[in-house]
């Protein structure tokens, strides 16, 4: 299992998987993308960068999330698949660099208007076999 969504009164809550960090945030930007468009098919006819900085995985989660949410809002893209992710620790903090591809958003039919990722009960953490992510998506 890649994500889950979690029962939350209100919004969207998301735990998401991998067995490098690098996989959990793949996942968390994948249940991001099924939480505003369900499963629907997307073609990945337009490629995009993101990157992000921060001085913890919390805060480098929350800026890619977002990323991902202004690219929707602002630049009519859904996202389909990520093909590399590389994140980097230094002195400096957490930094993040990503290759995406998706489709035009306008193509598609849209479940939730997410507004924003929350640190409302966020967390990254590493278990025995995997790490997860936890986040709350305002709709």
């Amino acid at each position: 299992m890649r994500y889950k969504f979690l029962p939350h009164t209100a919004d969207v809550k998301i735990n998401a998987y991998g067995k490098t960090i690098e996989g959990a945030f793949v996942n968390s930007a994948l249940a991001l993308r099924s939480a505003i468009a369900g499963e629907a098919k997307t073609k990945s006819s337009i490629k995009k960068v993101v990157k992000a900085n921060a001085k913890d995985l919390d805060g480098l989660l929350y800026r890619f999330i977002e990323e991902f949410l202004y690219l929707f809002d602002a630049k009519d893209f859904i996202l389909t698949k990520i093909t590399k992710l590389k994140i980097a620790h230094d002195k400096n903090g957490f930094s993040l660099h990503a290759a995406a591809e998706g489709d035009k958003a306008s193509n598609h039919r849209f479940h939730n208007d997410v507004k924003a990722i929350t640190y409302n009960d966020m967390f990254v953490k590493k278990t025995t076999h995997n790490f997860i992510i936890q986040f709350v998506l305002d709709v």
